[in-house]
């Protein structure tokens, strides 16, 4: 059996978001983001993957098609495939934030 505990998950960077793989297979990913006040995925989108962002700690924002949203800790926010998303952490302090998408477009 393959078990993570997702508190180990929570080392930053200064230069950018940090993202943590948990778990990764050629059908989905699950990532744990770390972001500093003021860092941020860029707005972006997947064809063919849908993408859910949940809250773990912080105050972190997300962002789906224009419309954005607050992510408090076990809120979770739904990407529908092709729709522009991304997450940011507008501060006061670090924020962290549970990433499950699937397909991964990242594997074969």
């Amino acid at each position: 059996m393959n078990l993570h505990h997702l508190s180990v998950f929570r080392d930053s960077s200064a230069e950018k978001m940090r993202k943590h793989s948990v778990f990764s297979t050629p059908r989905f990913f699950l990532d744990v983001y770390c972001l500093r006040p003021g860092q941020a995925q860029t707005p972006h989108a997947h064809p063919d993957a849908d993408k859910v962002y949940i809250g773990l700690e912080g105050s972190p924002r997300v962002e789906v098609d224009g419309e954005e949203t607050a992510l408090p800790p076990g809120a979770a926010v739904h990407c529908p495939a092709a729709s522009r998303h991304g997450v940011h952490n507008p501060g006061p302090g670090d924020a962290r934030v549970l990433v499950f998408m699937t397909p991964n477009p990242g594997k074969p």
